[in-house]
């Protein structure tokens, strides 16, 4: 099987071709994968926090940034610069490992898998992924989680339309659904 970097590599030649680029350089590439995570319940549970980021570490091989409230929410019990997430941005290798993992061991794992959807692709050709539970990961020791969180993964690309980056992830492996 190869990898997503190699993929990328015997990718090339056919996106210039398809989309009919006079340049080698306007293919469309990777540039970055965007791991967020909501952590609400770090308001009242100071070590929900703390269990998340070792998740996230596991998942990603990275330590997350902290993200803060913007501003104070009455209802939510919530003031401006409460740590209440966590991101990590992966470049290089490690986004090449990531999306290995992604794609062909994380996301066959899902129960009644029939392939991620079409429409998740903003106007610049970047690709968002929502998990409702973070146990798919192979990381994620199942009988140690205390709660299922969310997880968006963002693949963030070089390309300018929802055609090119789709036509990118799908030479690259990333398994769409048929419809």
């Amino acid at each position: 099987m190869l990898k997503v970097e190699e993929r990328y590599t015997n990718a090339v030649p056919e996106l210039q071709k398809f989309f009919n680029y006079g340049n080698i350089m306007q293919v469309p590439k990777l540039v970055k994968v965007v791991i967020n995570t909501g952590v609400g319940e770090a308001v009242s549970n100071s070590k929900a926090m703390e269990t998340a980021e070792a998740d996230i570490v596991a998942i990603a091989g990275q330590h997350p940034v902290v993200t803060r409230a913007k501003r104070s929410v009455a209802n939510f019990k919530l003031r401006a610069g409460m740590p209440i997430g966590l991101k990590v941005t992966l470049r290089g290798q490690r986004m090449y490992d990531f999306l290995n993992k992604l794609f062909f061991i994380t996301l066959p794992r899902v129960r009644d898998f029939q392939g991620v959807p079409n429409t998740a692709f903003d106007e610049r050709g970047n690709y968002t992924l929502g998990f409702k539970d973070h146990s798919v990961f192979p990381e994620i020791d199942f009988n140690k989680i205390e709660k299922p969180r969310g997880l968006e993964i963002c693949i963030v690309t070089t390309a300018n339309t929802p055609e090119e980056g789709k036509k990118l992830l799908e030479l690259l492996g990333m398994p769409f659904s048929k419809d």
